[in-house]
């Protein structure tokens, strides 16, 4: 009985460590349909992709083989070397997608903007041999590569994406999706690979989460402050310190920092226009900027032009949080944020517009009818004191 135990033990390790190790280089079992083979392979982190190559040192050129799997759709697949830095912009690209007549496209193409529909052009290297396959549900691209200069480590990208008739459409850019992490550093001698994830993406984020601070929170509790807070005496003029702290803070954060990364990245996404939100926000800027100088200039309490500026300003404040909230939203479309982000900051909207409904109805009826009720009892007093005073005389 013990030595069955033992032996089943034994047969029940060796398929868990045959398991793993299946798991860990599938590439390597993999065997070519065409009978190619090669001594090097590595499964990609995302998009079900592996890359198979040769490498040749002495004439610096690099056989690969690109395949994607799983394929249930017409889709295009591509993958690229980026000789100068690690982004999609300037990447020397190689494609493929299967045409509506039956037929399967392949070609190279150098991407020079964002919104690039991977219209075929040279490469700033040599590409030979170039073929491809789909047939098992699985996508593969054969090439040889004559790179330029003494390298065996180069900046690599590998992307899938819809089609529209013959025409690649864009992928997901959505922080969570995997596209935008498909990308890092190969090296063809030793075989590692380390990925990155794009600049562009993360400044995106960081775009979305000051001006989500700012215009989407700071300001809304800016604008709850001066309204109800001024109206208790006592927090006079603590309210007026507290508003201006908010809002200078939101205009700080979202005017200059998160208005400031929108241009940037507006100008590095060549091709991607979001116009609405674009004007939005320039629309918000320029609000924003207006009650920044406008309180510096504000007339004093007494002035004839206080009224104008009391109705600006109530105006432009409005709008300002109208429009920022409504942006806000528009970003997270534009994100592809999670639903758990919208439903966080609803949240906090939701919270803010019950705290205001609260506080309007104290400072509306309620504080009114607690002053009338004291003014009465003082009244009063005052009466009983008096007759006190009469009887007395």
């Amino acid at each position: 009985m013990a030595r069955y135990v033992i032996f089943s033990m034994a047969i029940f390790l060796a398929f868990c460590m045959l398991s793993c190790k299946a798991q860990q280089q599938p590439c390597a079992a993999y065997k070519f349909s065409n009978n190619k083979q090669f001594s090097s392979c590595i499964d990609l982190p995302v998009l079900s992709s592996s890359l198979h190559w040769n490498y040749h040192p002495s004439s610096n050129r690099v056989d690969v083989a690109f395949r994607h799997t799983g394929v249930t759709d017409r889709r295009w697949i591509a993958w690229a070397i980026n000789p100068t830095s690690g982004g999609m912009i300037r990447s020397q690209a190689i494609v493929s997608f299967p045409r509506t007549d039956g037929g399967l496209a392949v070609y190279t193409s150098p991407i020079t903007s964002y919104g690039t529909r991977l219209e075929q052009g040279n490469l700033s290297f040599p590409v030979l041999d170039l073929s491809a396959s789909n047939q098992n549900n699985e996508m593969i691209i054969y090439a040889s590569l004559e790179l330029h200069g003494n390298i065996s480590t180069v900046n690599h990208l590998w992307q899938v994406g819809p089609m529209s008739e013959n025409t690649p459409m864009m992928h997901s850019v959505a922080p969570s999706s995997p596209n935008v992490k498909s990308m890092g550093s190969l090296d063809f001698l030793s075989g590692r690979i380390t990925t990155t994830r794009s600049s562009s993406s993360t400044l995106r984020n960081i775009h979305g989460i000051l001006n989500t601070v700012s215009w989407g929170i700071l300001m809304p509790i800016g604008a709850v402050i001066a309204r109800y807070l001024k109206r208790f005496e006592a927090a006079d003029p603590l309210w007026f310190y507290l508003h201006v702290s908010c809002q200078l803070l939101a205009y700080i954060l979202g005017g200059l920092a998160g208005f400031g990364s929108g241009i940037f990245l507006g100008a590095r996404s060549h091709g991607i226009e979001h116009s609405s939100h674009k004007i939005i926000g320039i629309v918000l800027f320029c609000l924003a900027t207006a009650q920044v100088f406008g309180g510096l200039v504000r007339p004093d309490k007494d002035s004839k032009y206080r009224p104008f500026f009391n109705w600006f300003h109530l105006l432009a404040g409005c709008s300002t949080l109208i429009l920022g909230i409504f942006n806000i939203y528009k970003g997270f479309d534009i994100l592809h944020a999670a639903k758990f982000w919208r439903l966080a900051y609803s949240g906090v909207i939701l919270t803010l517009l019950l705290a205001t409904l609260l506080l309007e109805i104290y400072t509306r009826w309620c504080m009114p009818v607690a002053k009338r009720s004291m003014s009465d009892t003082v009244d009063n007093n005052t009466s009983t004191v008096v007759a006190v005073a009469a009887m007395e005389v």
